[in-house]
């Protein structure tokens, strides 16, 4: 980031971060740490915060991350075929442990862009303010889960859409095309697939949004095929790159 960095804060109403990650899934949780680590005063929302980092898999056997992520760093003090939930408890009290992340369980409806700034409307009412944002929602905007013949808005089981979002992203321009994902069965759980929006590739200058000067996108809401090694590089490449241009 240009300039000095802003000092560690304890937010207020109003509260200006240099960078808001919408979505703490591999990629938004990936950023957040990397960015703070590096003396940032990030803002990490998430819907629910016992979803924070959520594999797509039950454990961590295979999962690739590459070295100096904040996962792979969690996993190498785990054995390979330990339960995602230790996992998931594990790498939450790292990220509340790390200086300059704020969690916030919230469900962000709206972005606009005024000045040198973007403002992040929410379900719950307060606005959140912040020189950067991060769409790394991954497969939740606008999120259709089938499971046979039913048919849930959620990103993933369990885990709520995000309608308000992708209406808004609509209404002010951005192009949003359809994708879909499958999941397999575990445990006795049935398969399914996820249908949902993300930004089309014409809309993107790399992780940026065109539309917008200060929004990025990340994970799912790039193009391409998406691996854990490649959404935790592509999140260190993101890092690297807000540092070097302000936030």
């Amino acid at each position: 980031m240009s300039g000095p960095l802003s000092p560690r804060s304890l937010p207020q109403p109003g509260h200006l971060y240099d960078v808001a990650v919408m979505g703490a899934g591999l990629a938004g949780t990936e950023l957040a740490w990397r960015l703070a680590r590096a003396g940032g005063d990030v803002l990490l929302v998430t819907q629910a915060l016992d979803h924070l980092g959520n594999l797509y898999g039950p454990t961590v056997d295979g999962a690739d991350f590459p070295p100096g992520s904040l996962f792979a760093a969690v996993a190498a003090r785990m054995a390979p075929d330990t339960d995602g939930w230790t996992f998931h408890r594990l790498l939450k009290a790292e990220v509340e442990a790390t200086p300059g992340i704020h969690l916030l369980q919230s469900t962000v409806t709206g972005v606009e862009e005024e000045d040198a700034r973007l403002t992040l409307t929410t379900w719950e009412g307060p606005a959140l303010h912040a020189r950067r944002g991060v769409l790394a929602v991954g497969a939740f905007l606008k999120g259709r889960l089938l499971i046979g013949d039913t048919m849930e808005e959620a990103g993933r089981l369990s885990e709520v859409a995000y309608d308000f979002l992708a209406d808004d992203l609509a209404r002010a321009g951005l192009w949003l095309v359809g994708a879909e994902q499958e999941a397999a069965g575990v445990d006795g759980a049935p398969s399914y697939a996820v249908r949902f929006l993300t930004p089309a590739p014409e809309e993107l200058d790399g992780f940026r949004v065109r539309r917008f000067e200060h929004l990025y996108a990340l994970g799912r809401c790039t193009p391409g095929e998406h691996t854990y090694r490649s959404v935790l590089e592509d999140a260190a490449r993101l890092a690297t790159e807000l540092l070097e241009v302000g936030a």
